[in-house]
């Protein structure tokens, strides 16, 4: 496809060029004005660790966008496309913008009136915001200006710690997702998560150290680090894992503190689920959208006071496992969940996590978004301010999860439309037909 005598291909050679030594507030201007001879123009909009807010990667950004209520928010909320007009009349499109499957914002595209929006132009500009994604997050890690933007509340030195030690949000193949969250994430000190999959293996496991402040942050840290490390020198048996933390934060003098946690692993060929409970709320099991009695197993105590560091006689620990079905999703999550309270005393409890994960899989959003909503009702029931961390993470093992973390023009077969359609004939059931979220 030309355009004005400039191809696609020679934006997406220019973009990946020219990203090499552009600083991560001058993302914006560096695709305006790659683009800017397509007939567009275009702002990238990063979004915060709260999930409220879209924020422009421009050096003087306009003020930053509401998640919710916003042509921008919905995008985010839903990974799709949304049109839109400006104040002026002229012609917009709203993109989710993802790094792999992680959701970093949105690209706001501004159309000029003889652009054909037409099939082929948004699978153009689906790999336009794909690439300033892969873009954004690679440029994080080297400007304090883009981290301010990612953490419009100043992060604690625990939190801080934390969110450099966590894996980013969502991972997706084409047949598992996880997907997490911590919050109040500026003030998050004892929580984390971790995963890692490979081809045929997905492991996961949420962490919660007693205490609410560095020592905790640090003691989960220690906790993460040790199994991550020995994971990564090729242990994969739990208990040996779970072990490891036991003798580090030992080693460490963390010692009164310890950490509660789940570690899993599950066998993405054949569902089975080895799981290890280590002082920890159990997870939930959710099948056909209904709560599954499971994870009976009896813990051990948390990681840091095994057995062998207390001067307890040596109880052996099994690893147990739980045999999934295909679209199963298992909700792992800390007691700051289910022990946030209202202003009466009433804690939100387990059933209430429960009925909200159920109900949740009716809505037509993607796991993250699920996630998202389930977090800001237990916000909402503490008046909006957590008093203890909370984490939640969300397996999901299935063959399609994956599809709706992508827009409908993302799934589309390559014959599935003749890219001479416009989005008017095409419809939203066909495969790579367009989708407009309900506001």
């Amino acid at each position: 496809m030309t355009t004005a005598g400039r191809t696609w291909g020679d934006v997406f050679t220019a973009l990946t060029d020219r990203s090499h030594l552009v600083v991560g507030e001058g993302l914006s201007a560096m695709v305006d004005e790659v683009v800017a001879p397509l007939g567009l123009r275009a702002d990238v909009f990063l979004v915060d660790l709260g999930q409220r807010v879209l924020t422009s990667l421009r050096r003087d950004p306009p003020t930053p966008l509401s998640v919710d209520g916003t042509l921008a928010g919905r995008a985010f909320q839903h990974g799709e496309f949304v049109a839109g007009l400006d104040q002026q009349g002229r012609r917009l499109l709203w993109i989710p913008m993802l790094d792999g499957t992680e959701r970093a914002g949105v690209l706001r595209l501004e159309l000029d009136a003889d652009v054909v929006d037409d099939l082929e132009f948004r699978r153009r500009c689906w790999t336009l915001s794909g690439l300033m994604g892969h873009i954004a997050i690679a440029k994080l890690p080297y400007s304090d200006r883009v981290r301010r933007i990612r953490a419009p509340r100043p992060l604690s030195v625990a939190a801080e710690l934390l969110w450099q030690l966590v894996p980013p949000r969502t991972f997706a193949t084409e047949n598992v997702v996880v997907t997490a969250l911590l919050e109040p994430y500026d003030r998050v000190a004892g929580d984390a998560y971790d995963y890692a999959v490979d081809t045929d293996t997905a492991y996961v496991a949420v962490f919660d150290g007693v205490g609410h402040d560095l020592a905790a942050g640090s003691a989960t840290a220690l906790a993460v680090s040790a199994i991550r490390n020995a994971r990564r020198r090729g242990v994969d048996d739990l208990v040996a894992l779970a072990a490891e933390a036991d003798v580090q934060m030992q080693a460490a003098g963390t010692r009164p503190r310890f950490v509660t946690a789940v570690l899993a692993r599950l066998d993405l060929r054949t569902g089975e689920l080895r799981y290890l409970v280590a002082g920890h709320p159990r997870p939930l099991l959710l099948r056909r959208g209904h709560l599954v009695d499971g994870f009976r197993a009896a813990p051990r105590l948390p990681l840091g006071l095994g057995p062998h560091l207390t001067g307890q006689r040596e109880v052996p620990v099994e690893v147990s496992v739980e045999w999934l079905e295909p679209d199963d999703r298992v909700v792992f999550y800390t007691d700051g969940i289910t022990e946030a309270r209202d202003p009466d005393g009433v804690l939100f409890g387990e059933r209430r996590l429960v009925d909200l994960s159920e109900r949740a899989e009716l809505d037509d959003v993607s796991a993250p978004e699920r996630l998202r909503r389930l977090a800001a009702a237990v916000l909402d029931h503490q008046g909006g301010l957590l008093q203890d961390d909370a984490t939640l993470l969300v397996l999901d093992w299935s063959a399609t999860g994956h599809e709706r973390l992508l827009p409908s023009v993302a799934r589309a077969a390559s014959a599935a439309a003749s890219p001479t359609l416009r989005p008017e004939q095409v419809s939203a059931t066909t495969a790579g037909g367009f989708r407009t979220p309900a506001p």
